[in-house]
C-alpha cells in the first residue's frame, strides 16, 4: 500500500494509476488523514503481465529454433 497527499496523486496521477493497475492499492490522504484509497477495477485489470512468471520455462532445448523436417 502506498499513500501519498492530495497534491502528489494530481502531480503524479498517470504513475499511480500504472500502480493500481499493477495491483497496488493507493491511499491519498489530506495531510496524514487518508480519504480515499485508489485501487483497480476487476475488468480493468489485465490477465497477464510480462515478466511475472520467470520460473515458467525451465528448460530450453539447444536446436528450438531449428527448422523443422516435416514442414
Amino acid at each position: 500500500m502506498t499513500q501519498v497527499t492530495i497534491h502528489q496523486a494530481k502531480t503524479n496521477l498517470s504513475r499511480l494509476i500504472q500502480q493500481a493497475l499493477a495491483g497496488e492499492e493507493i491511499v491519498i490522504a489530506k495531510g496524514k488523514q487518508p480519504l480515499v484509497k485508489l485501487v483497480a477495477l476487476p475488468e480493468a485489470q489485465s490477465g497477464r503481465r510480462i515478466g511475472h512468471s520467470p520460473d515458467v520455462i525451465l528448460y530450453i532445448a539447444e536446436d528450438f529454433d531449428a527448422p523443422l523436417d516435416d514442414f
